[in-house]
């Protein structure tokens, strides 16, 4: 048995044809979706980046304890149980925040990894001399070292087969190319796009002709809409080109799939870890607004080969902590206790349900709840979003270790169920702007846009009672009730 997952960073469902998007040149994923199963509730956990990684890993949710950072010493990670059990994982990925402080910890738990360096701020090219930026950025991001040497990569980038998207692909397919005849084995292949900046070859710019005077524009702020319909558009057929280039190296992994006959015995997983606003709720991006569908609910595909069910639709609901389950079933490993995610199996082969209700969040702000037709935003209660802190044993943020002034009023704290007896570290974490917004409940059936905020008690209440429910499954700290305002828990789980 062997298995392939191709990962996605930040793509929105709403931008592929199998979810309806209309004008996207994505034939791959239609061509994905007639030979897989397609779910339509699938939903994040922990945002962004490495904290959904953390879920990948472990099956539970990292952002009720923690903020981005590594693989703490008591996590289960699956590809680390995949090898302690005789299945060989390789991960490829130009996903470069594995390679920072805060995501340390990551691919080493894989037999062996192979990276493709310059997606972004990646501090890969040295230049001394300052980039050809153009003037029109200057004033936005000047002085701000991740946007200058985004400019340095890509004066290196000036070719397709140059481009860290291309050489992740083409690694992943070498081992396909190398190891197809064996068994026992997972590939990870992983890429950072679509995530911004949206920069790509002109072929796929060009399947996108429309008009755009302005000046350039293909990243942009974590803020507010504050550009022109006309800008807003450009920047989404950014987005579309990059989405097209991920549909042209899915389609070289799914010719692979067909040219080995890898269907037979082969799991495929495309996902990705969260989507992306572009313009919707007059937002940019992620992490500074409320977790929207357009971030929350993510595209999935599935290819079983135990049950071969392609070209069908799953509602059941489910979310990125089931993945890890469903590779270690797939390879008949058992689940170590703290894994709260399931396996999909029977979900795939037919539609059965797998959860009635799930968290999602970002630490420090609202706790979600969704039951896949209702979606409850709980705000923090407190004006400064407080009592809020870091458990963690790894005290790292994304790119830098936490600074001397935050460690001088550490405190252990008791163990969590799934810390196998070890005490944390209790580390005072920061709030950031998320106290600004409101507990909001959304019918998703009705509003699946999330426009029309609903006020009926008598629905709020019983989310409020599955939220709860799931706090304590998941060992929430005490103070978490505390935040939300919420009753003060009984942790019996």
């Amino acid at each position: 048995m062997k298995a392939i997952m191709v990962m996605f960073d930040s793509l929105n469902r709403h931008f592929l044809p199998p979810y309806g998007a209309d004008g996207i040149h994505a034939p791959n994923f239609a061509r994905l979706a007639a030979r897989s199963v397609t779910f339509d509730n699938c939903y994040v956990g922990s945002m962004p980046c490495m904290p959904a990684r953390r879920d990948l890993h472990t099956g539970r949710y990292n952002f009720l304890h923690r903020s981005w950072g590594p693989l703490e010493p008591f996590d289960d990670s699956m590809p680390a149980i995949l090898n302690d059990n005789g299945i060989y994982t390789h991960l490829v990925s130009d996903h470069y925040h594995y390679w920072e402080d805060g995501g340390a910890t990551y691919h080493t738990r894989y037999t062996s990894w192979e990276i493709s360096r310059g997606q972004e701020g990646d501090p890969w090219k040295g230049q001394v001399k300052d980039p050809d930026i153009p003037p029109s950025l200057t004033q936005s991001r000047v002085g701000h070292p991740q946007w200058r040497q985004d400019w340095v990569n890509r004066g290196y980038l000036d070719a397709e087969e140059k481009m860290p998207q291309r050489k992740t692909f083409d690694l992943g397919m070498e081992f396909i190319r190398t190891n197809h005849a064996e068994d026992n084995w997972f590939l990870q292949i992983e890429t950072f796009d679509p995530h911004e900046p949206f920069f790509t070859q002109q072929q796929y710019k060009d399947l996108y002709p429309h008009e755009h005077d302005g000046p350039h524009f293909d990243w942009p702020d974590y803020a507010p809409v504050k550009e022109d319909p006309l800008e807003v558009q450009h920047m989404r057929f950014e987005y579309a080109a990059l989405v097209s280039m991920c549909d042209a190296y899915l389609g070289k992994v799914l010719d692979l799939m067909d040219e080995y006959d890898l269907w037979d015995d082969t799991l495929l997983i495309v996902n990705t870890d969260h989507g992306f606003l572009l313009g919707e709720h007059d937002f940019w991006a992620k992490n500074v607004m409320p977790w929207y569908n357009q971030l929350a609910n993510i595209p999935l595909f599935i290819w079983d080969p135990r049950s071969q069910c392609q070209g069908e639709r799953c509602d059941s609901l489910v979310t990125t902590i089931d993945l890890p389950a469903t590779l270690l079933d797939f390879f008949g490993v058992e689940r170590p206790p703290a894994m709260r995610g399931l396996p999909l199996r029977d979900a795939v082969a037919h539609n059965a349900p797998v959860h009635d209700a799930l968290l999602f969040g970002h630490m420090g702000g609202h706790v979600n709840c969704t039951d896949g037709r209702y979606v409850y935003m709980r705000a923090p209660g407190s004006p400064d979003n407080r009592p809020l802190y870091n458990y963690t044993l790894m005290p790292t943020h994304m790119n830098r270790r936490f600074a001397v002034e935050e460690l001088q009023d550490i405190r252990l704290a008791d163990p969590f169920n799934f810390t196998k007896g070890c005490r944390t570290m209790q580390i005072a974490a920061q709030t950031g702007p998320f106290h600004r917004f409101e507990t909001m409940l959304f019918d998703v059936a009705s509003d699946p846009q999330q426009t029309r905020p609903l006020h009926d008690t008598a629905v709020e209440r019983r989310m409020i009672g599955l939220m709860e429910r799931l706090m304590r499954e998941h060992s929430a700290p005490p103070e978490q009730w505390t935040r939300l305002g919420l009753p003060e828990p009984v942790l019996d789980a």
